[in-house]
């Protein structure tokens, strides 16, 4: 009897290595179309809200390929949700794809922008969202073949760089029939990323008060300047007064034209942040009053307008563990002799001695860790369970939001993270169509680690999409 179940085990998992070998094998014949579509979308590099034609290009992909196109959801021209299937479950993945202003750059290892003051993709989201697409294609394929029966659904995700995109999705329910949610990032090494981040609140402080001559007539002046300044000082002492693992940033937007003008208009912009959504919202309020305790102060008003709020990574043990198990499966990236010399090129860039060369080969080992950074994507994974991945589609040792990155992102380099990235989506999502007891596992621990009582409310409030935004 034992030889018999020993056998089925087999035969089944047999079965199961055939599926995941068709599904990376369909990914690896359609490179070249997956590789066009994300280097058109390197070259158009759209920033956030302004993405037309890279988004219309994935649609237009996935509408090809049979999926039902949803256009313009949550009131952005720019998002859109791309179904295929009925049934449940409904397995989501994310898309972005804007570019960052300022970073143009040509593929080449050395600074040389192809438009000066252009826009580049300085994280690889021309990467990202092709590699959503082509994780969904080859599922939907393997589910034509097969007859499994579930949903696919790639949403279209809009200016993660700052506009806080997929909060306005969220806030509109686009996410709320997922079951599963996966996503991955560009970066210079392959990893699991079982981990949360901070959440945060950004805001920009304005100030009005009275202009006069600085010199001649200086008690007839309310110097916005000087409430802006005051609430910097505050804002500085309060640093002392919050949990260590906050994080409270400014730049001054505007402070006056000329020292002998005492400015009747100032504006200071804010990022505060914490891991936990709870105690940032109270370190918020005692932000504002500092602004508020500002303009009393020096005579002026204040008014103030959130730009964007996103909640820290929920993480979730099970989402991660499959998409690690499948991540090594595949294994890493393997450089051909010429983009070896690219990559060796690119090092003798880099000023920090902490470049591993070879690293691409490797995979890291899955553990948790807090990340010091904010994203959109928080405010996902506290509507589904949700697990995500890197991949190195940069040369090891590549900060995002460089040169180097757009460099690399834009040629064979990113592009071999990004088809690794999607052959892991696709192969970590047939897990979860296979093996209902997955999505069963996944969804119990989401729902002990937010919290039965848990009710999402964006932190951005009921702010309307800022589609004339832009990210520098």
């Amino acid at each position: 009897m034992i030889i018999v179940l020993t056998s089925i085990v087999t035969i089944y998992t047999s079965a199961q290595e055939g599926d995941k070998d068709r599904l990376i094998k369909y990914i690896d014949d359609n490179r070249e179309l997956f590789c066009d579509v994300s280097r058109k979308i390197w070259n158009y590099a759209e920033l956030g809200y302004q993405e037309t034609n890279s988004s219309r290009i994935l649609q237009d992909v996935l509408e090809e390929a049979g999926f039902r196109i949803e256009s313009g959801v949550a009131e952005i021209p720019t998002a859109f949700v791309a179904r295929y299937g009925e049934d449940s479950p409904v397995i989501g993945i994310l898309a972005e794809y804007d570019a960052l202003a300022g970073m143009s750059q040509d593929t080449v290892p050395w600074k040389k922008p192809l438009i000066e003051g252009g826009n580049g993709h300085g994280c690889g989201h021309n990467l990202f969202g092709t590699a959503g697409v082509a994780a969904a294609m080859a599922l939907k394929e393997w589910m034509d073949d097969s007859g499994m029966k579930g949903t696919i659904c790639v949403y279209g995700t809009p200016a993660e760089e700052g506009g806080a995109g997929k909060v306005y999705m969220a806030r509109a329910k686009i996410f709320d029939d997922a079951d599963i949610i996966l996503h991955w990032h560009p970066g210079d090494n392959n990893r699991t990323e079982w981990s949360t981040t901070l959440a945060v609140i950004s805001a920009k402080f304005r100030f009005y008060g009275l202009s006069s001559h600085a010199a001649d007539a200086p008690e007839k002046g309310r110097s916005a300047l000087d409430a802006v300044e005051a609430m910097n000082h505050m804002v500085n002492l309060l640093r002392e007064h919050v949990p260590s693992d906050s994080r409270i940033h400014y730049v001054i937007t505007s402070g006056g034209l000329a020292p002998n003008v005492i400015p009747d208009f100032a504006e200071v912009y804010y990022y505060v942040r914490n891991p936990d959504v709870n105690k940032l919202k109270p370190i918020w309020e005692r932000v504002v009053n500092t602004a508020e305790g500002a303009a009393k102060g020096t005579g002026t008003t204040m008014e103030y307008e959130i730009i964007a709020g996103t909640y820290s990574l929920l993480p979730n043990e099970v989402v991660s563990r499959v998409i690690d198990k499948n991540l090594n499966r595949i294994g890493g990236i393997h450089y051909t002799p010429s983009e070896q010399e690219f990559a060796e090129k690119i090092y003798s860039t880099f000023s920090s001695p902490d470049t591993q060369p070879g690293l691409e080969r490797e995979i890291q080992p899955l553990q948790y860790r807090l990340r010091s950074i904010s994203t959109d994507v928080g405010d996902v994974s506290w509507i589904a369970p949700s697990g995500w991945l890197v991949t190195a589609t940069f040369v090891p040792g590549t900060y995002l939001h460089s040169w180097q990155a757009v460099a690399a992102g834009g040629m064979s380099i990113g592009m071999k993270g990004m088809l690794l990235s999607a052959k892991t989506m696709a192969l970590t999502a047939y897990d979860f169509y296979t093996k209902p007891s997955l999505v069963k596992r996944a969804n119990e621990e989401f729902e002990r680690s937010r919290g039965k009582d848990f009710e999402y409310t964006p932190l951005l409030g009921d702010r309307k999409p800022p589609l004339d935004y832009k990210i520098r």
